[in-house]
């Protein structure tokens, strides 16, 4: 009898339609670190593209912040400099990484201060007209916060 159920349940399983995600971009664990207000923040994640075309990610949102720019930073003849990007593309099937030390969004003019434990808004918009909200994590400033709220190294 037990073995009749254990088929039946597997059987049951395997029949049911997979839950599918919609294809396009997703953000993947958004974190910031401690700012002060009027200072400014900054955001990492990873952008993945589930879709078969690539994602464009052209303008950052928050209403926590005066404006959201996209930056990268690099390492040149020992000096680190940093440039706006107006564009990230996400390849298709692929991802972009926004991590300390590489791309990475500013959080200018922070309209309060973030602290461990908050939570970020952030609305990101893509050439294509897409619109997707994110609530990036507030850490302790060493890494992304795990789920339950303490610091993960990066």
């Amino acid at each position: 009898m037990v073995r009749a159920i254990t088929l039946a349940c597997a059987l049951a399983a395997i029949a049911a339609p997979a839950v599918a995600r919609p294809a396009g971009p997703e953000v993947r664990e958004p974190w910031s670190r401690p700012a002060a207000a009027g200072t400014t923040g900054a955001g990492y994640f990873t952008l993945a593209n589930r879709g078969a075309k690539p994602s464009v990610l052209v303008k950052v949102e928050s209403p926590l912040a005066v404006r959201v720019e996209m930056h990268s930073s690099s390492m040149a003849g020992g000096i680190m400099r940093m440039a706006p990007e107006t564009r990230v593309t996400a390849p298709p099937a692929g991802e972009v990484v926004f991590a300390p030390g590489g791309r990475h969004l500013m959080f200018v003019g922070l309209k309060r201060a973030l602290a461990p434990g908050d939570r970020l808004p952030a609305t990101l918009v893509f050439a294509d007209g897409r619109r997707l909200k994110a609530e990036f994590a507030v850490g302790t400033g060493l890494g992304p916060p795990s789920r339950d709220g303490a610091a993960r190294p990066h």
